[in-house]
C-alpha cells in the first residue's frame, strides 16, 4: 500500500507542475505534506519532516551553489570561460568538442562532488554553446556524466567511500575497478547517447553566460584556466597531502578544514575576486554586482532542490525505502543484482544517490557477506545502482532541468535516460569483471 502512496505522490507532483502550471516549489510542499499523511506520519510531526528536509539539503549545499555560481558568473563575465573555450575549440576542433569536455569533466569530477563539479562547469559548457551555436544538451551531457559516474562510483565521493567501509572493501582497488567501468559507462551516456539528442530544444540560463569580447579585452589562458580550476587543483592537493602525512595532527586537522568544499570555493572566490576582477580592471562594487546577480540567477534553483529535500525526507521517516527494501531481498536473484536493484529501487522513490547507497548497503550486507561476493564489486554495484533513473524527486533533475531551461519530458528524455544508462551499463560492467575477479 505505502508503494502505491509514493507512486501516486510522484504522479501527483508530475501532475501539478506539467498540467496545473504550479511552480515546483509549491508543487513539492503540496505533494510532500499530502503524501506525508497519507503515509502515515501523525498530523504533529509531518511539518517537521518537511522543515528537517529543506535544512538538511539547503545546509552545505546552498554555499556550494551560491559560491559556485557567483565563481562561474565571474569567470563568465570576466571572458575567462569564453578564452578557454576557444582555445579549447582550436585544440580539438567542434568536432571533438564533446569529447573534450567529457575528459574533463571526469578528469575534475574524481576530487569534486558533484553539486561543485556542476556549477563550475556548466557557465563553460554555455560558453561553448552560445559562441559556436551547439545545441546545449548534445554539448554538454557528456561532461554531465562523467561528473555523475565518477559521484556514484568512485572513491573519495561520500557514498562510495562509505560503501567501501561498510563492506570492508579495499580503497585502492575499488577505485581501479570503477575507472575501468566508468570508462564504458561514461562514453555510452555521453557522446553516444546525446547524438540522439541533437533536436531537444535548449535555451540555457544566459545570466550564467557573458556577451562575446573581443579577444584582447579576455584575460589570459593561463590566468583564466588557473582561477577556474583552482577549487579542483585545492581540492586534489587537500586530498592527497593527508595521505602523505603520517599519523594525525594539526595539519591534518587543518587540511582537513580547508579541504571542505565550501572553504574551497570561499577561498577560490577571494583570489578569483581579485584575478579576474580587480586584476583586471574592474571595481571591488562592479565584482559585488556579479555575484549579487549570479545568486538571483539560481534562487529558484535553490528552493526546487529544498522542495526536493522535502519529499525525500517525508519518505525517509515514513519507512518506505526499508518496506521496499525488505520485499526485494527475497528475490532469488544473484547478490550483486541484488545490491544494485535495492539501491535503485530506492533511488527512483527518494531521489538521493547517496541515500539509496547508504540505505541498500545494510540491507545486502548481511546476504554479500552470506555469499562470498567481491566486496569492491558490490560497492560498485549499489553505486551504479544509486544512479538509476532520476527524476523529479533529485535535485540533480532539477539541477540539469533549471540550468538547461528544459521541459520536464525534455529534461527526463535526457538527463533521467543519460542517468539510467549509466546505472545499466555499470551494472553489465560490475558482472563482467565478476566474471574475472
Amino acid at each position: 500500500m505505502h508503494i502505491l502512496i509514493v507512486l501516486a505522490g510522484i504522479l501527483f507532483l508530475i501532475v501539478l507542475i506539467t498540467w496545473g502550471k504550479l511552480n515546483a516549489f509549491l508543487a513539492f510542499l503540496i505533494v510532500s505534506l499530502t503524501t506525508g499523511l497519507l503515509l502515515g506520519i501523525p498530523l504533529a510531526t509531518i511539518t517537521s519532516s518537511v522543515y528537517k528536509g529543506i535544512g538538511d539539503t539547503l545546509g552545505q549545499l546552498s554555499i556550494v551553489i551560491v559560491l559556485g555560481a557567483m565563481l562561474g558568473k565571474l569567470v563568465a563575465e570576466s571572458g575567462a570561460a569564453q578564452r578557454i573555450s576557444t582555445v579549447m575549440m582550436n585544440l580539438f576542433g567542434e568536432k571533438y568538442i564533446q569529447w573534450a569536455l567529457m575528459v574533463t569533466g571526469f578528469i575534475i569530477g574524481i576530487p569534486l562532488f558533484y553539486n561543485v563539479g556542476f556549477v563550475l562547469m556548466v557557465p563553460l559548457i554555455f560558453s561553448v554553446v552560445y559562441k559556436y551555436k551547439l545545441p546545449a544538451v548534445y554539448i554538454g551531457l557528456p561532461m554531465l556524466a562523467s561528473l555523475s559516474v565518477t559521484h556514484g562510483f568512485l572513491p573519495p565521493h561520500p557514498a562510495p567511500a562509505s560503501l567501501v567501509g561498510q563492506f570492508h572493501a579495499e580503497m585502492g582497488k575499488t577505485l581501479l575497478y570503477g575507472i575501468t567501468v566508468a570508462i564504458p559507462a561514461v562514453i555510452i551516456a555521453g557522446p553516444l547517447f546525446s547524438r540522439t539528442l541533437k533536436n531537444v530544444h535548449s535555451t540555457p540560463l544566459e545570466g550564467l553566460v557573458a556577451s562575446s569580447k573581443p579577444d584582447e579585452q579576455l584575460p589570459g589562458m593561463a590566468n583564466s584556466m588557473l582561477t577556474s580550476l583552482l577549487p579542483v587543483i585545492l581540492l586534489m592537493l587537500t586530498t592527497l597531502l593527508p595521505l602523505l602525512l603520517p599519523g594525525t595532527g594539526v595539519w591534518k586537522d587543518l587540511l582537513r578544514f580547508l579541504g571542505d568544499p565550501s572553504i574551497i570555493l570561499l577561498i577560490a572566490i577571494g583570489i578569483a575576486t581579485y584575478t579576474l576582477g580587480i586584476g583586471t580592471g574592474r571595481s571591488m562594487k562592479q565584482v559585488m554586482r556579479i555575484y549579487e546577480e549570479a545568486v538571483k540567477d539560481i534562487a529558484m534553483i535553490l528552493l526546487i532542490i529544498a522542495g526536493a529535500g522535502a519529499l525525500k525526507e517525508v519518505f525517509l521517516d515514513s519507512g518506505v525505502s526499508k518496506e521496499i527494501a525488505t520485499i526485494l531481498e527475497q528475490w532469488p536473484v544473484h547478490p550483486l543484482v541484488l545490491g544494485w536493484l535495492i539501491a535503485a529501487i530506492i533511488r527512483v522513490c527518494l531521489g538521493s544517490a547517496t541515500v539509496a547507497g547508504l540505505t541498500a548497503a545494510g540491507i545486502i550486507l548481511p546476504l554479500m557477506k552470506a555469499s562470498h561476493v567481491d566486496p569492491n564489486l558490490m560497492v560498485l554495484s549499489v553505486g551504479a545502482g544509486s544512479l538509476m533513473f532520476s527524476h523529479v524527486n533529485d535535485g540533480g533533475f532539477w539541477l540539469f532541468k533549471e540550468y538547461f531551461n528544459l521541459s520536464i519530458k525534455d529534461t527526463i528524455r535526457s538527463w533521467s535516460l543519460m542517468e539510467t544508462i549509466v546505472a545499466l551499463v555499470g551494472l553489465g560492467g560490475v558482472l563482467v569483471l565478476n566474471i574475472w575477479v
